[in-house]
């Protein structure tokens, strides 16, 4: 069977480059047939030998340390941008400007003003646009996803979500781009807040206000200070009339990927642990919670995977988004709404600015979303 080819450049080889490529190189088998052949034409990053080291180990075709080459490349039809915070918008602005689809890491910007900018300039060209929000990806999140819409919760009442880490609770971890403003934009709001943000928008619903507060444990490593939040903790109101919690720390000793969600409604209750991702904990009725292990063959993505019953993890994510984009990109439909649009990428932008203008103010911050 004749498929498309779709050339990729991607830009940043660490943790996120071994996730995405690895997405993409198990769509060629596992995803069958895919909605497109994958070619990985380059792969940019600053420090050369790194580059080019990550090219021989991810099967890149060539590496280059300035990621213009990437647009300016008629081989390469979808951008992946997996850089720093501060190296979202001018890329992948180019890159969209010069007819390419795009993916860009989550937070989409380093502020609401840099996140709209980027989806306002992407949006105008007409190309695809992912931000990648990869739990939405979840086959057990998917499965939750349905039941809400099906009704089997009722009208939902309460959320409280929490994405916990430990690898900065020690004092004397180094300094990274992370931890500094300029870089990240923020701290544990934007690298880990912002998914459960965006769960709880694709779950429940869009959030019309929010009280938080944010702190820096440590001002400084290595001689260096620390302009970022090391933790925060907000209280949000959705436009439906449901009320939520919403939390994350990198200070969270014991907790190495601890993303956690509970959803109640006036029929039942759902909740969700990303260490245990295979499961959905589900209340009908004030029943007890029982398992569901969510590997049944019609269960979201399974066509993919293994028999019944056998579990698949976190890198698996990826590789149901990335099939997500190519057949958006393939089929020309629309990245909505289970893929997180650029738009989706504003937006949880924009409460987490309202949780940072919150803890500045001491007040409840209205969120106003521009169009």
């Amino acid at each position: 069977m004749s498929r498309p080819l779709i050339g990729v450049g991607m830009l940043g080889y660490a943790f996120m480059g071994r996730a995405h490529t690895n997405g993409f190189r198990k769509l060629a088998y596992m995803t069958w047939p895919p909605p497109a052949d994958v070619r990985l034409v380059t792969i940019a990053g600053r420090n050369d030998a790194a580059v080019n080291e990550a090219a021989r180990r991810f099967g890149f075709e060539r590496a280059v340390t300035d990621w213009r080459e990437i647009i300016d490349d008629p081989d390469i039809q979808l951008f992946d941008n997996l850089g720093p915070n501060s190296l979202h918008a001018e890329p992948t602005i180019a890159a969209a400007r010069a007819g390419k689809h795009v993916v860009c890491e989550k937070p989409l910007g380093r502020t609401a003003d840099e996140a709209y900018e980027l989806w306002q300039a992407v949006a105008a060209t007409g190309v695809k646009h992912l931000c990648a929000f990869n739990y939405r990806f979840v086959p057990a999140v998917r499965l939750a996803r349905r039941m809400i819409e099906a009704g089997e919760l009722g009208e939902i009442h309460h959320f409280r979500g929490s994405y916990l880490q430990d690898w900065l609770a020690d004092p004397a971890a180094p300094p990274s781009w992370r931890t500094d403003a300029e870089q990240a934009g923020s701290g544990a709001l934007g690298d880990l807040g912002t998914h459960v943000i965006d769960q709880a928008r694709y779950l429940v619903g869009e959030i019309a206000a929010a009280s938080g507060r944010l702190r820096t444990f440590v001002p400084e490593r290595g001689g260096i200070p620390v302009t970022v939040d090391d933790a925060f903790e907000a209280v949000v109101e959705f436009e439906n009339g449901a009320v939520g919690t919403i939390e994350a720390s990198r200070f969270a000793f014991g907790r190495k990927n601890a993303l956690c969600w509970e959803i109640n409604g006036s029929r039942g209750s759902l909740r969700f642990d990303l260490e245990r991702l295979n499961e959905l904990q589900i209340s009908r009725g004030g029943a007890g919670f029982t398992r569901r292990l969510v590997t049944e063959a019609d269960d979201p993505f399974w066509s993919f995977w293994w028999p019944d019953g056998h579990t698949i993890g976190w890198e698996h994510t990826f590789v149901h988004e990335l099939h997500h984009m190519l057949t958006a990109i393939v089929a020309n439909e629309s990245v909505a709404p289970h893929g997180a649009t650029f738009e989706d990428g504003y937006r949880a932008s924009e409460v987490a600015d309202a949780v940072t203008r919150s803890d500045a103010s001491g007040r409840r911050e209205q969120i106003t979303y521009r169009t």
